[in-house]
């Protein structure tokens, strides 16, 4: 897959089929969208082509700094290579380009730059400057520069947009089971492992302490997860906590991972952990013995569960 950061200097090779979306967490229900596309451009001779934005548009256009992402854009890019796609467009989200027109738009980003023949589109989308144009005005531009428009019709969207609702709710809620089948996939936190207090290595479980890559990604509800993360080609299982350590009084959240068959200095280093069950709330204990007692009780059943993945 082809990843283009920009279309300032970017040109199509050859006729592609498009579609545009944020596509956040590419989940299974834009792979339905996505497997469409692909089937799409092969049949048809044309190049696969997803147009994303980043940053997310509401961060541009409503300021909304509540917003939480389920991938940062290079977890979103490293799923959407694993699918097929011939190629990945990032383009810089600004308020400028919010300002084209639906015309400018069409003319200057899909017939121009990216050779547009074909585009797949959810029935509902908008687009243009205040987001003025819809379907019935794109499928008018298709008869004047060439291209098909295929549309994804109510029901596909609805499913879409509440699986997306759906996986946000299941994840704040700890639900990570649901979060997981509607992603296909276990859900990520990408990061870079920074210095803690050392704690954990006191207690008999020393601990990677994440610091995510990016402040908007959607950290599931606080408790003790089983995670993985692939270290040196090695898949590595172990435990995870994400909370505000409370039998020591700790202030801010942690997240904290305790890796079963792996005790080496991580610092600085990147880690993709993949949550695979939540075990039980984060718990304020009355000694620091009460908590070893308990977190060798979740090495247990952490083990017994990671069995049933091997």
């Amino acid at each position: 897959m082809k990843t283009i950061k920009g279309l300032s200097d970017f040109q199509a090779k050859r006729p592609s089929v498009v579609t545009i979306g944020t596509f956040d967490g590419v989940h299974v229900g834009h792979r339905k969208i996505l497997d469409r596309l692909i089937l799409s451009g092969k049949d048809a001779n044309l190049e696969s082509t997803l147009l994303t934005f980043y940053p997310h548009p509401r961060m541009v256009l409503q300021k909304d700094t509540d917003l939480r992402l389920l991938s940062s854009i290079e977890e979103k890019t490293q799923i959407l290579n694993e699918l097929g796609l011939d190629a990945l467009i990032i383009h810089p989200f600004t308020k400028e380009f919010s300002r084209l027109t639906a015309k400018e738009f069409v003319r200057q980003i899909l017939v121009n730059r990216l050779q547009a023949r074909r585009i797949i589109i959810g029935y509902d989308h908008r687009f243009g400057r205040n987001r003025s144009a819809d379907i019935q005005d794109l499928r008018a531009y298709g008869n004047l520069y060439g291209f098909e428009v295929e549309e994804i019709n109510a029901q596909e969207i609805d499913d879409i947009s509440v699986s997306s609702t759906k996986i946000r709710k299941a994840l704040n809620e700890g639900d990570l089971e649901t979060a997981n089948r509607y992603l296909g996939y276990a859900y990520t936190i990408s990061g870079k492992v920074i210095r803690g207090k050392g704690l954990g290595r006191e207690l008999g479980f020393p601990t990677a302490n994440l610091q995510p890559d990016t402040p908007y990604k959607l950290i599931p509800r606080q408790g003790v997860y089983v995670v993985s993360a692939t270290h040196e080609q090695t898949t590595r299982y172990g435990m995870m906590n994400i909370g505000m350590n409370p039998t020591v009084d700790g202030t801010r959240e942690h997240i904290e991972i305790h890796f079963f068959e792996l005790d080496q200095d991580l610092y600085d280093q990147p880690l993709q952990v993949r949550l695979h069950k939540r075990l039980r709330d984060e718990i304020k204990f009355s000694s620091l013995d009460s908590l070893k007692a308990q977190l060798t009780a979740d090495q247990e059943q952490a083990r017994n569960y990671i069995a049933t993945l091997e």
